[in-house]
């Protein structure tokens, strides 16, 4: 079974101070992440199982900020090179403290950046192929994928959310599960009570605002239209209900 793990921005980083990260939780995405690992492949590296799990991770403090300064966006893009290297080059700096804590935890994780194989096309619509991620899994490791920079015809390079690329992967790969793992324990209505499921965006179109911090990629609002976009349903929920979501429960919101 491969499920498709998204560990947002504001829950591994402080997005409110840039290019920070938020040790402590990190770290407690990382021992759930760990746990899970240990209990379902031996300790003989010669006897490893198919991994079946892939991890992407937002940009949080590291990605959002630059993007907001360079005024690049999921839909308007830069011919700058500065601006695409400052993007790319945060992306890839968290995604280094996302893996090393993962591999802390004895996770076989391993980098894959989007920007080497994603593209838009003038309309905007995406294409990321998956055999590579396909292939690490078949191989025993767990790929860590991040939002990032995309080539993007007429645009330049425009953003690539982690939420995009959660979709992408768990079509192509044919997830069974999805989950994303925010500051919240799930789509919270008027009262602060979590929403069971969201069958339509319309459902909860009056609840759903932007991010409070800088987020280039369209906060929660977003975030459930991609989902929406899945043919099964996937699950937003807290950091505390990551070890239940892994276990084979579906904590939160369900989307879909």
């Amino acid at each position: 079974m491969t499920a498709v793990l998204k560990l947002g921005g504001s829950v591994v980083t402080d997005k409110d101070r840039p290019e920070t990260l938020d040790g402590p939780a990190l770290d407690a995405a990382a021992a759930a992440i760990g746990e899970v690992a240990a209990s379902v492949r031996p300790s003989d590296p010669e006897s490893l199982e198919p991994a079946d799990l892939v991890v992407v991770h937002g940009g949080g403090s590291f990605g959002h900020h630059h993007a907001e300064a360079h005024g690049v966006s999921t839909t308007s893009g830069t011919h700058d090179p500065e601006a695409v290297l400052a993007i790319h080059g945060a992306m890839t700096t968290l995604n280094r403290f996302v893996v090393q804590r993962l591999r802390e935890q004895q996770v076989p994780a391993v980098p894959v950046h989007p920007s080497s194989a994603g593209h838009r096309n003038s309309a905007g619509d995406l294409t990321l192929p998956a055999g590579q991620v396909a292939t690490l899994l078949g191989e025993g490791f767990v790929p860590v994928l991040h939002g990032d920079g995309v080539a993007h015809v007429g645009e330049g390079v425009s953003v690539l959310s982690g939420d995009e690329v959660v979709v992408s992967l768990a079509e192509s790969l044919g997830a069974e599960r999805v989950g994303v793992c925010s500051t919240v324990p799930g789509v919270l209505d008027e009262q602060d009570d979590v929403v069971d499921r969201i069958p339509a965006y319309d459902a909860v179109e009056d609840l759903l605002g932007g991010s409070e911090a800088t987020d280039v990629s369209g906060g929660m609002a977003a975030k459930v239209r991609e989902l929406l976009a899945l043919e099964g349903t996937a699950s937003i929920f807290g950091l505390d209900d990551l070890p239940a979501f892994l276990a084979g429960d579906r904590p939160g919101t369900t989307v879909g």
